[in-house]
């Protein structure tokens, strides 16, 4: 995977190609901050979590509105509606909804098409959703960044961040750090965090983030797109 990343990144530049930065981070290491000012330095969309189900909820309700329901949701849906509100009824709903899939698994592919949509169509930052290897299993060429700084120091910001006595942060990191990690070593089978998957890895608490913007700035000076 990563001589398939430096191949399609060195490739020669196509006109359709765009400058797309994919971000992972631990938290607490400004990661989300620096991707804001990147994104503001770039002019160009920054993407996560909370905008990519915004637009998912979005472009499903259109779906919904104007798909023709066969007999198998229709029965599905009769059966929903006769269900008492339970969490049976939810499941039947999510099955219908999904077509079968666990729901999480479900977002994923979504979004797995909604990324690889847009980088067909724009510039842009996206914070996690693993599409580093999304785009690299899709032959897209990218910049994949991981941003981290020591656990102290992210402790320290996250009491700051968040009002929080100093067991409290520790706990709260660990616990978010565990949930990406699963995440991304789940569905892309690679080690969240490896410096061997990434073409750059940056240490914030020795750059901060005016620094952090500037070096990946510097990096993508020698980015071979037709910006």
């Amino acid at each position: 995977m990563a001589a398939l990343n430096i191949s399609n990144l060195h490739r020669q530049a196509s006109p359709d190609d765009h400058l797309i930065i994919c971000i992972g981070r631990t938290h607490g290491s400004a990661g989300t901050d620096i991707g804001f000012a990147l994104a503001d330095a770039l002019k160009i969309n920054y993407y996560d979590v909370e905008i990519f189900n915004q637009v998912l909820e979005r472009l499903e309700a259109e779906k919904d509105s104007i798909a023709d329901r066969d007999n198998f949701a229709t029965k599905l849906h009769e059966l929903h509606e006769s269900l008492p509100d339970t969490r049976a009824k939810r499941r039947v709903s999510d099955f219908s909804r999904y077509h079968g899939l666990p729901k999480k698994d479900a977002v994923f592919f979504n979004q797995s098409d909604l990324i690889r949509d847009m980088a067909k169509k724009e510039d842009f930052i996206v914070m996690g959703r693993c599409a580093d290897v999304i785009l690299t299993n899709n032959r897209i060429p990218h910049i994949s960044i991981f941003i981290t700084a020591p656990f102290q120091q992210r402790v320290r910001r996250m009491m700051e961040v968040n009002h929080l006595e100093f067991k409290e942060a520790c706990k709260l990191l660990k616990k978010l750090d565990r949930q990406h990690e699963r995440y991304y070593n789940f569905y892309t089978g690679r080690k969240w965090g490896d410096a061997v998957n990434y073409d750059l890895c940056i240490n914030s608490a020795s750059y901060g983030i005016k620094e952090s913007v500037e070096l990946i700035e510097r990096m993508i000076d020698k980015y071979p797109t037709k910006k």
